[in-house]
Parts: structure tokens; C-alpha cells; sequence
């Protein structure tokens, strides 16, 4: 079965960073797309998008929430897709979680959890004021 881990999520103040990793195995990593959401607590029904990569990293995609402050990339080489976050507040926080998508060339559809296949179990990513 294919598999992704994200890590890299903790604690932080306001105005701080973090990056999270994806460490994907048991698939071929460049077949995928990448994307980020989040679930804030409480919202158990709520998978927010935060970023997307297409598969040789030619086309980012944010939400307007991160534009400016998070940075999606990846390295094929290393099967992994970082997220790098600056200027997090506390409306950052959430359980982050990568997932995966077969996309063809013309997929435009990164926003939309339900196109992809395969998820990661999260990581917890708290802001403090």
C-alpha cells in the first residue's frame, strides 16, 4: 500500500515558522501530485486546501489564506514534499496532512480533496498568541 508520513508539526508562537515533510514510499513519486490540507479541531468535517505541486514542480497552487506565507516543494529524489510555513498565526492551527493524486498533465483540480488517493496521518501544527 502506498504510503506518506508527514512530520515537522509542534509548537510555535505567533509570527514563527515551521516546515513540514511528507516522506512518501511504496509508490513512484513522480506519478503524483502533492497536495496539503488541514482540519482545524472542532471541525472534524472540514478539510481545508493549503497547497498544491504538480508532479516535476512546474506549478504551484495556495490558498488565499497562505498565499505569501507557506511555500509547497518537493524533492523526487528524496520521494518527499515539504511545507514550508513563515508569519504562521493562530488561525494556523491545525492537523496538516499531505496527500497524493495520479493528476494527467491537463488535472487543475488541487483544490478538491476527493481527487486524491492517498493520505497521510497528520501532523498537529499549534500557533500560540
Amino acid at each position: 500500500q502506498p504510503q506518506l508520513v508527514e512530520s515537522g508539526g509542534g509548537l510555535v508562537q505567533a509570527g514563527g515558522s515551521l516546515r513540514l515533510s511528507c516522506a512518501a514510499s511504496r509508490l513512484t513519486f513522480t506519478d503524483y501530485a502533492m497536495g496539503w490540507f488541514r482540519q482545524v479541531a472542532g471541525k472534524e468535517y472540514e478539510f481545508a486546501f493549503v497547497a498544491a505541486i504538480t508532479w516535476n514542480g512546474d506549478r504551484t497552487y495556495y490558498s488565499d489564506s497562505v498565499k505569501g506565507r507557506f511555500t509547497i516543494s518537493r524533492d523526487n529524489a528524496e520521494n518527499t514534499v515539504y511545507l514550508q510555513m513563515h508569519n504562521l498565526n493562530p488561525e494556523d492551527t491545525a492537523v496538516y496532512y499531505c496527500a497524493a493524486v495520479q493528476a494527467p498533465s491537463n488535472f487543475d483540480d488541487f483544490d478538491n480533496l476527493n481527487e486524491y488517493d492517498v493520505w497521510g496521518p497528520g501532523t498537529q501544527v499549534t500557533v500560540s498568541s
